[in-house]
């Protein structure tokens, strides 16, 4: 177990100091975190409108913090390369997130297409159902995405990374509200950088 925890402070400190260097980022993961978080009481509740929520709100909040305001040149604080970075990242680097990007926006424009889901679902009739339908493909596409990447991590890495991994990013939603709840007050105030990250 204490291998395990050590391994999860690990990517988590990675995943922060390299990932995580601008205010706007850090508070719109806050915006993501929060809304991750009422994502899964709505989970038990509305499978569907939880999915819809995570995708809308929560990662397209957390995906603009990553790919339109943290910087990409070289990282003076932690001695690396944006293109280091993204070759040694644990989960979805910005070329893989793209790709799962891709995969979530095609999908309204599929199931529009294709009502029955190539036969896999019952048709929608309305508005309503088109709706319904596509947050549970945004669900099973979420859960593939999250399952996938962990799998792969077994055979790249190995297991206990794999778990690892999944154990992170299910516990990302309360584990970036407590370190970044701050985020908006230090935006507000004019800090761009978290000085933590702030070049030498």
């Amino acid at each position: 177990m204490t291998t395990f925890m050590q391994a999860l402070y690990v990517q988590r400190w990675d995943d922060h100091r390299y990932y995580h260097h601008s205010r706007i980022n850090q508070t719109l993961h806050l915006i993501s975190a929060s809304s991750f978080i009422i994502s899964y009481i709505l989970l038990f509740i509305d499978p569907a409108a939880a999915a819809l929520m995570a995708w809308l709100v929560s990662m397209v909040s957390r995906q603009s913090g990553h790919f339109f305001f943290e910087p990409k040149g070289y990282d003076h604080v932690n001695q690396a390369t944006h293109e280091h970075k993204e070759d040694i990242k644990v989960g979805y680097n910005l070329k893989r997130k793209v790709v799962l990007m891709v995969v979530w926006a095609a999908s309204p424009v599929v199931l529009f297409l294709q009502p029955t889901l190539f036969g896999l679902v019952a048709p929608y009739s309305d508005v309503a159902g088109f709706t319904h339908q596509l947050g549970m493909i945004w669900l099973y596409v979420g859960m593939g995405g999250l399952l996938f990447r962990t799998f792969h991590l077994f055979f790249i890495k190995d297991i206990q990374t794999g778990i690892v991994w999944l154990t992170k990013i299910l516990t990302d939603p309360f584990h970036d509200v407590k370190l970044y709840y701050r985020a908006p007050l230090y935006l507000m105030r004019g800090e761009l950088i978290d000085p933590r990250h702030a070049q030498h």
